[in-house]
């Protein structure tokens, strides 16, 4: 038996209405565990910000905020190198800022230098 128009119509306006559905709890799901990653993320760094200032002289910390501003992956990584060192008992604290160029220049050994020379 064939179903009018009126109930075509009212079964697809079903399907659309549950698909979006659908998309909406999955939207709503990415963006909930996006919330959640970036609070934890906060909250690590925030953590590390505290031991830096445990860890680090005034200097040191200027340097470090410095290089924030220039390359924030780096200076996550020498925050948490400097955590993890210091945790393991391995750095005499506080660092000084001398100390921490030497860091830095270790971390980041591995560009090399450019020169330019007239010919």
């Amino acid at each position: 038996m064939a179903q009018s128009p009126d109930d075509e119509l009212a079964q697809l306006r079903a399907q659309r209405m549950a698909q979006i559905q659908t998309q909406l709890e999955e939207q709503a799901a990415v963006q909930a565990e996006a919330e959640i990653k970036e609070e934890n993320q906060k909250a690590v760094l925030a953590e590390l910000n505290s031991a830096m200032k445990t860890i680090l002289t005034p200097e040191a910390r200027s340097r470090l905020a410095s290089l924030n501003l220039v390359n924030p992956d780096l200076t996550i990584q020498v925050k948490t190198h400097l955590a993890k060192l210091s945790k393991e008992s391995r750095i005499a604290t506080p660092v000084n800022d001398l100390q921490l160029k030497k860091i830095l220049a270790g971390l980041s050994g591995n560009r090399r230098e450019t020169s330019i020379r007239r010919i």
